[in-house]
């Protein structure tokens, strides 16, 4: 097998194809909780509005972006300011290549060396691939939100897996830029 393309910060001139992933997601699936299409315009503004704090990384397979991690606040209030809530979405055609491990380990590893304290993936169960990527890089399941989303006619159920990325004696500090943190690794 090949090894798995290296991952890059995402540029804005990426959001079209990060779009079209989405939205895949959120037509055929309950893994995305969204009703309506992400525009590219969309979910860029998202993007530059966290831009300064929260990695977003993509990975590319011929020149073409097939898949993006990206790290949001997990809640708002200044505590929470070290935890970051993570995500991964792979264009279908390209899920069970072998791209999503080293492209969530590296927003992971991003995340640590910012300075992140813990980083807490949701996922809409039951979901055993994404339990099991999460699981293969260190994190753990603490805790199940039952029947929170309505989506397709059913409700469906969020589980919550953490991983810490650093010592639990760590003393937070200022959180460095995602392209600081992305350069050191």
């Amino acid at each position: 097998m090949t090894a798995a393309p290296d991952p890059r910060l995402a540029t804005a001139a990426d959001f079209a194809a990060i779009a079209a992933i989405t939205n895949h997601y959120i037509r055929h699936t309950t893994i995305h909780f969204g009703a309506e299409d992400e525009t590219a315009a969309g979910l860029e503004a998202a993007w530059r509005q966290g831009a300064e704090l929260y990695p977003w990384l993509v990975v590319e397979v011929d020149g073409a972006v097939v898949g993006y991690a990206k790290a949001g606040p997990f809640r708002t209030r200044a505590a929470y300011r070290w935890s970051a809530e993570t995500g991964i979405y792979l264009a279908a055609a390209h899920c069970g290549r072998g791209l999503g491990p080293p492209l969530y380990r590296r927003l992971c590893e991003v995340l640590r060396r910012q300075g992140f304290h813990t980083a807490i993936g949701g996922i809409t169960l039951p979901n055993p691939g994404s339990v099991r990527l999460h699981e293969r890089l260190g994190f753990v399941p603490w805790g199940t939100v039952v029947r929170v989303g309505h989506k397709f006619g059913a409700w469906h159920d969020v589980g919550f897996w953490q991983l810490h990325l650093q010592p639990a004696d760590h003393e937070p500090g200022p959180l460095l830029p995602p392209a600081v943190a992305f350069a050191r690794g």
